[in-house]
C-alpha cells in the first residue's frame, strides 16, 4: 500500500521514485512542527532520510518563500566553503509536481533548541556560555566569506541595502496592519530618519538564532548546521547582527518575546556581551548598533504582523498564530523604549 502524502505534497511520490528511486510503499513523509514560515518535511525511507522545503499553503510566492533561490544560496555557500549547512540535493521548479517549487536537502541530526529546554534535558550554564560564543563565532565566520568567486555576490544588491530594508519592512507593516499600535508607527518613522551611512558588505543570514541551529548535542553545543536561509542575501552585516540581537532574549524582557530564543537562561551572553564579542573579533564600527537593534526588533514585529494577518484572513489555521498580535505590540514597545533610553 502506498503511503499518503501530507497536505501540500500530493503527487510527490512519483517524483521521489523518479529522482531518488524511493519506494512509495516504504517511504514516510511527516511535517516538522514549529516554524512560522516555509514548510519543512522529513522524508524517511530505507535508503535514507531527506528534508523537503516548500512555501506556505495558500500564499502568493515572494522572495522570502522562493525555494529555488534558497537552494541556490545553499549551493553558493557550499562553493564558498561554508560547511555548516545541510547539503543541497535537488531542486524542482516544475509546479506540476506539487503546485509550487520545492527542494530537497540532507537531514542533519542533532539538537535544536526551541522555545523551552527539552523535557528531561539538563543544560548547564557552561553549555549556554559555550553556545553563545559558538553562535557569535558562526555569525562572524559567515560575514567573512568570499563573495565574488563563490557566486554569493550575485544573490543580493548591497548598494542601498539598509535604506531598502527600512522602507521595505515599513511598507510590509502597513500593508499587513490590523490593529493600531502607535509604537510600531513611531519606530518606523524613527528608523527612516536615522539611517546610518553603511560601508560594509557581507553575506548575511537575516534570521540567525538558536532555533535555526543544529547542535551536536546537550553536552557539546558545537554548531553542525545553520537552517532557514530563505532571507539570506548580501548586505550590511550589522543588519544581521541587529536581527540576532532582537531575538536574543534576556531575563528581564517581555515573556512573550522569550519564546523565540533560549538566550535568557543563566550562562548565556547578554546582548551587550554579544556586541562586545562581535566588535572585538571584527573590524566593523559598531557605534550605530542602537539603530541596527531597533530595526531588528521592528522587523521581528513586522514578521509577526504578517503571519497574524494571514491568520485573520483564514490562510493559516495554526492556533499559535492567534496570539501573534501580542508579539507585535511587545516588539513596538521594546523598540520604542530602546530609542528613548538609548539602551539595547
Amino acid at each position: 500500500m502506498i503511503n499518503t502524502a501530507p497536505k501540500g505534497l500530493e503527487g510527490i511520490f512519483p517524483f521521489l521514485t523518479s529522482k531518488l528511486n524511493l519506494d512509495p510503499n516504504s517511504t514516510v513523509i511527516t511535517q516538522f512542527k514549529g516554524g512560522y514560515s516555509n514548510l519543512t518535511y522529513l522524508i524517511t525511507s530505507p535508503d535514507g532520510e531527506f528534508v523537503l522545503r516548500r512555501p506556505p499553503l495558500g500564499l502568493k510566492i515572494s522572495k522570502a518563500h522562493d525555494m529555488v533561490r534558497e537552494f541556490r544560496v545553499l549551493q553558493a555557500l557550499q562553493k564558498a566553503g561554508y560547511e555548516k549547512i545541510p547539503k543541497p540535493i535537488l531542486c524542482c521548479e516544475d509546479e506540476g509536481v506539487i503546485g509550487v517549487p520545492f527542494f530537497l536537502m540532507e537531514k542533519v541530526n542533532g539538537l535544536i533548541l526551541r522555545n523551552k529546554i527539552p523535557e528531561g534535558m539538563n543544560l548547564s550554564s557552561d553549555f549556554f556560555a559555550k553556545l553563545s560564543k559558538n553562535t557569535v563565532d558562526g555569525l562572524l565566520a559567515l560575514h567573512q566569506l568570499e563573495l565574488k568567486d563563490s557566486g554569493l555576490l550575485e544573490l543580493g544588491k548591497p548598494d542601498g541595502y539598509v535604506t531598502r530594508q527600512v522602507f521595505g519592512w515599513s511598507d510590509r507593516y502597513f500593508n499587513a496592519k490590523t490593529d493600531e499600535i502607535k509604537e510600531m508607527e513611531a519606530v518606523s518613522d524613527w528608523l527612516k530618519g536615522n539611517i546610518p551611512d553603511s560601508q560594509q558588505i557581507a553575506f548575511i543570514h537575516n534570521d540567525y538564532k538558536y532555533d535555526n541551529l543544529i547542535l551536536d548535542g546537550p553536552i557539546n553545543p558545537k554548531i553542525k548546521a545553520v537552517l532557514d536561509w530563505e532571507m539570506a542575501t548580501v548586505g550590511d552585516p550589522l543588519m544581521d547582527l541587529g536581527t540576532s540581537l532582537a531575538y536574543w532574549a534576556e531575563e528581564g524582557d517581555p515573556e512573550i518575546l522569550k519564546m523565540f530564543n533560549l538566550a535568557y537562561p543563566l550562562g548565556n551572553f547578554s546582548r551587550e556581551k554579544v556586541i562586545d564579542y562581535y566588535s572585538q573579533n571584527s573590524n566593523l564600527n559598531l557605534s550605530n548598533m542602537l539603530f541596527y537593534y531597533v530595526f531588528g526588533v521592528f522587523k521581528v514585529g513586522v514578521i509577526a504582523q504578517q503571519i497574524y494577518k494571514r491568520f485573520t484572513l483564514g490562510f493559516a489555521q495554526d492556533p499559535r498564530f492567534s496570539g501573534l498580535i501580542h508579539v507585535v505590540q511587545a516588539c513596538g514597545k521594546t523598540a520604542f523604549k530602546s530609542i528613548k533610553t538609548h539602551k539595547i
